[in-house]
């Protein structure tokens, strides 16, 4: 079929709403698995929904779209006989907690007791903890039901979702694009309503850039917000549980049960709300859409009465690239050969790398394995490079006075897995696939900052696109109220600028 014109009155709109359903989900009927946590539990209380039926109808979504290859794990029968003792808590008037009956997805790499935890490898395949990870035991504890186990890129080292062992995941949107990674399965199952919400990780935007590709929201908060046990980690500094969800709130919420805090979220407006945009490094070599996104994105916050400073994060690129693999390829290496040695006594960090189905991650291991960082490159990275990378982030702010910065979470949109190996497609030219798809989340996850990616693409003959937001350390709760009050903005102008476009081929 060949892309017809879009209205020129609905451009604006187009170009920045991504609404529930749209694209491949465009299809499907609308489920209350797509709908908003508060949603879900007024229609609870109102009688018009049981956690059983909303847990069914998730597991139904699941079972019908097999081929996006979400799930690694799904406990069908544990999360009905939950739905069902959250119901009757419901009809004795027990206050079940905020997420009382909610469905999660939880990655493969953190712990749910009596759940494969494989963290997408195959030596791991065996291994069930006995315990949750305290992030999931909060979550159990608010009510929240697991349904299972995601997908994921092979040990969290990709951006693809392309598991060689588990096989791929496939977009929400299209089946035959990528999905991102590494938490690729969290995003797409709550993306095509297999979830209310899921847990992903973020080690260099790992949680982020499946929301953005599949049209969520994701969100990494400043590192040490949540306990870290319970995971199979691959860096010690820069690893984190990352939240997902359709809505900002939805996301919020996780943020507050995981971190034991207030579920409220400051008041904030856009009406002077001073956002730095940091050109030009992380608006250098866009994909033509993903330009077009980002400026009208920044043109509807002038109109609302934000106030925009265009000025670059000093050495960002420099002390990033000092950063990143450097910590995370030293710390891999011990991070997993104690887990190892305790999870799994008798099997070595040699034989997990040994196993390792998907080709790419093979060959990073054998870096791990050979000690190709050096202690004297770690060390550098952690006292030197590390400190001046969070100076450069918290100067910008305090200099330029403003709350978050804003780019596009990704520099292009998802491709199809077969173009996607170790180079993609960009402006005519292949560029290194890893490097360009978390160029832009990169730099805040080696600074330990907080980000928030939220959906832009609203056009069904269009691959979904984010923007992100990052703000300073711990301030995390601010940043999530910011990211509210824009994704008011793009709903509101995708409403007042309805788009006829025609879906994907």
């Amino acid at each position: 079929m060949e892309k017809q014109p879009i209205r020129r009155g609905a451009l604006l709109g187009a170009l920045l709403l991504a609404p529930a359903g749209a694209g491949m989900l465009a299809a499907m009927p609308a489920t209350p698995p797509q709908a908003s946590i508060a949603a879900l539990r007024l229609m609870m209380a109102n009688g018009e929904l049981t956690s059983e039926r909303l847990i069914t109808q998730a597991l139904n979504a699941a079972a019908q779209r097999q081929q996006l290859n979400a799930f690694i794990h799904l406990d069908r029968h544990g999360a009905l006989k939950q739905a069902q003792e959250k119901d009757r808590r419901r009809l004795r008037g027990e206050n079940g907690g905020p997420l009382q009956g909610i469905p999660i997805a939880v990655k493969d790499n953190i712990h749910v007791a009596g759940m494969p935890n494989t963290a997408g490898t195959p030596l791991l395949r065996s291994f069930v903890p006995r315990a949750d990870a305290p992030v999931v035991m909060r979550l159990k504890a608010a009510g929240a039901v697991v349904l299972g186990k995601t997908n994921m890129h092979e040990l969290a080292f990709g951006i693809t979702s392309n598991n060689a062992a588990f096989g791929a995941v496939g977009n929400a949107w299209d089946p035959l694009y990528i999905a991102g990674g590494s938490s690729g399965g969290t995003a797409v199952a709550v993306a095509a309503g297999m979830a209310v919400v899921g847990l992903g990780t973020d080690t260099g935007g790992s949680s982020r850039i499946p929301a953005a590709l599949n049209g969520i929201v994701g969100f990494r908060p400043t590192i040490g917000r949540y306990p870290s046990e319970g995971l199979t980690r691959i860096s010690s500094t820069r690893d984190t549980v990352g939240p997902m969800g359709r809505s900002v709130a939805d996301v919020a919420l996780l943020d507050a049960v995981m971190a034991d805090e207030d579920t409220s979220l400051p008041p904030v407006g856009l009406e002077g709300l001073r956002l730095g945009v940091p050109r030009p490094y992380f608006y250098d070599g866009l994909e033509p859409l993903a330009a077009l996104r980002i400026e009208a994105m920044l043109a509807a916050l002038r109109g609302a009465g934000a106030v925009l400073v265009e000025a670059g994060i000093d050495r960002v690129a420099e002390l990033n690239q000092a950063v990143s693999f450097p910590v995370v390829l030293f710390e891999a290496g011990p991070l997993l050969r104690e887990y190892m040695a305790d999870n799994l006594p008798g099997r070595t960090l040699e034989a997990l790398a040994e196993s390792i189905a998907s080709p790419d991650v093979k060959t990073i291991f054998a870096d791990i394995i050979n000690g190709d960082i050096p202690a004297t490159a770690y060390r550098q990275a952690i006292d030197r490079d590390r400190p001046l990378l969070k100076a450069a982030y918290a100067d910008y702010f305090a200099k330029h006075r403003v709350r978050a910065i804003i780019f596009p979470t990704t520099p292009l949109a998802a491709r199809p897995m077969r173009e996607v190996t170790e180079t993609v497609e960009l402006n005519g030219k292949q560029v290194p696939a890893f490097p360009i798809y978390i160029r832009n989340t990169d730099p805040g996850s080696n600074a330990g900052i907080p980000g928030l990616s939220i959906p832009l693409a609203a056009a069904p003959g269009e691959m979904p696109a984010g923007i992100e937001i990052d703000g300073p350390e711990g301030s995390d709760r601010e940043l999530l109220a910011i990211g509210a009050a824009i994704e008011t903005l793009i709903r509101k102008i995708g409403s007042d600028n309805p788009a006829e476009m025609p879906p994907r081929n």
